[in-house]
């Protein structure tokens, strides 16, 4: 018995395969946001620093969470 190879196959251009992989939108919060933390729960954003953290008020903790801000989603 043989063994198989494994080969890659070319895609050609047109083929719908060849998709280019899109980023995913950059996260933007303002103050006083209501957002929601997979660990820590509801919060208020309390401050913003530039684009890459945000200070978030969790009620008996405050949170600085930077960019790209893992498992923070607005409400």
């Amino acid at each position: 018995m043989k063994r198989s190879r494994v080969t890659t196959r070319r895609q050609l251009p047109g083929s719908p395969f060849n998709v280019p992989s899109v980023a995913p939108p950059v996260k933007v919060f303002a103050l006083d946001d209501r957002v929601t933390h997979d660990k820590y729960g509801l919060g208020r954003v309390i401050g913003v620093e530039d684009d890459s953290a945000v200070l978030v008020d969790f009620g008996p903790r405050t949170e600085r969470i930077t960019a790209p801000f893992p498992k923070l989603y607005k409400l």
